[in-house]
Formats: C-alpha cells, structure tokens, sequence
C-alpha cells in the first residue's frame, strides 16, 4: 500500500528567498497623507464647479418667470430652462462669443437682456426682426401688411388705448404718451425716426418683441427695439411650476425670501402646478 501524501497544513514552509530575506517583510500599501487627500477632494469640487459654470455659459440655463407679461404661455412662477447655445453664447467679461447656430424666427419666445438695464432678463415673443414693418390697429397686429394669427394672446382689457393698441403712434403725441403711458423716455426721444406713414420699420439687427398678455406688458411699445446681440437664449421647457402671485417671487428682502420659502416647503404638493411640469414651447407659425 503506498503511503498517502502529507496534508498540505503540514508541509514544511517554502524557503525564503534571498532577496526577500535582504528586503525585510512585504511592504504595505501606502496610505494618501492627509494633505493628498485634500486636494484629491478639493480638485474634484473645482472640475464639477467649472463644470457646471461652462454648462450654465454656454449650453443652458434654469430660470423663472416672476411676471404675468406672457400668459397664458408661461405663467407667474415657471421655472423654463433656457437653452444657449444654439444663440452664441458670449465668453463672460469680453466680447466674444460662439457661432450662432440658429436664426431667430418671427413667433419665438426668447429670453434676452432687457435693453434699458441689461442686468435684467426679460422672455418675450418675437413680433418682428429687421427689415419688418410692425402696425398696431385695435389690439390687432400687422406685420408687413399682413395680420398676424396669434392663437397665444391674451386680452383682458376691452378698452382702445394709443400706443398700447394703437401703434405706432403719431409723431404729434408721442410727448403726450411718454408722460402718461410710462413710455421709456429714451425710446419716445428716438421712436420717431422710424415711423412711416405704412407704420415702425425695425431696424436691422434689431427685434420687435410682446409679451402674449397683450393687454398687461411692458414690451417694445413701450421701450424699443431689443438688439440681437441681447438674446440670450430660447425658453424650451417647463421644469417645475408653482403657484404664488408675482409680488412674493420679486420680494427680494431676507423677511420676505424666509417666509416664501417657508410657505414653499408647507405647500409644495398642494400649489406645484403638475400638469405644467415638461410642457415645450414651440413656435406657432
């Protein structure tokens, strides 16, 4: 009977060898030292920072909607977000910006900054570009001679007022009107020069703009043409929709922003607007 081989439990350790021997016991990995560490997690939030700064400049942007001028398209407390890129996006601080990639088109809704303070963004729909002739006639609107189909205005106001329903005004009044419409004093020194007896002839480079409640905007009627090169961006969807009156989105103050917020976290199911939430804009003409 042949003997049976040992269990491998009592087989004599293997010999060391001698480089082994002369490099003393097997090395440990090495732990980072805090200081590593550190910067491993600092490096991380500053490439999702820049991330997320170059996604905001150049691609898209989240905003909302504080005021009633564009009902019922988009009403007081949607949150659209806006996408940049495709209007050449400028390199903040300088003056250089990327390529257009799309044309503005009659019927869109834009986001732009509002020429009078540009630190303020405005959305608007695009009535006319350059080279248009814009006419007014009881809350009715021509563009070029043709009345324009707008399945998207709203009217409040049954009463014909000049310059907000009639438009353009004659050059006569225009004096008249900035004292008691609130026209932009600069806008009513200069409108003039582009009035025509056929009506305002916008100007290349430059966009006539209303807001879809037409009744209750502040718009181009009131403080001129907005310069291309102020667009921003093309509203494209609805994220999330809330329900709450103008005034409590614009109080600004610490007092009011507390107490907004508050009232978000207590009614957000009951006055988030569900059925909004994902709705796309898309021109109508």
């Amino acid at each position: 009977m042949e003997p049976t081989a040992p269990f491998e439990a009592d087989a004599p350790p293997a010999p060391e060898s001698p480089a082994a021997a002369q490099n003393g016991p097997a090395s440990q990995p090495r732990r980072p030292r805090n200081g590593e560490g550190l910067w491993e997690t600092v490096r991380s939030l500053l490439i999702i920072l820049v991330g997320v700064f170059c996604i905001r400049t150049f691609v898209g942007e989240a905003t909302m909607i504080p005021t009633g001028s564009m009902e019922n398209t988009i009403l007081i407390g949607d949150h659209v977000f806006l996408d940049k890129l495709m209007y050449g996006p400028r390199f903040p601080y300088t003056t250089w910006r990327l390529p257009r990639l799309s044309a503005i088109h009659r019927g869109d809704i834009v986001a732009f900054r509002y020429p009078v303070n540009p630190s303020e963004l405005f959305v608007k729909r695009v009535i006319a570009k350059g080279g248009d002739v814009v006419r007014v006639v009881n809350k009715q609107v021509y563009v070029n001679g043709k009345r324009l189909r707008e399945p998207y205005v709203r009217h409040t106001d049954p009463a014909i007022y000049p310059l907000r329903d009639n438009f353009p005004p004659p050059v006569s009044e225009i004096p008249s009107l900035e004292e008691a419409w609130g026209m932009n004093p600069r806008w009513a020194h200069v409108m003039s020069r582009y009035i025509k007896p056929d009506g305002l002839h916008v100007p290349k480079g430059y966009l006539f703009c209303m807001g879809d409640n037409r009744d209750n905007s502040s718009d181009s009627r009131f403080w001129g043409f907005v310069p291309v090169r102020n667009v921003v961006g093309e509203p494209l969807f609805i994220y999330w929709s809330y329900k709450a009156p103008s005034r409590e989105w614009l109080d600004n103050s610490v007092e009011g922003r507390l107490r907004f917020d508050g009232s978000i976290l207590m009614n957000f199911l009951s006055r988030t607007r569900w059925s909004r939430i994902g709705k796309v804009f898309r021109n109508p003409y």
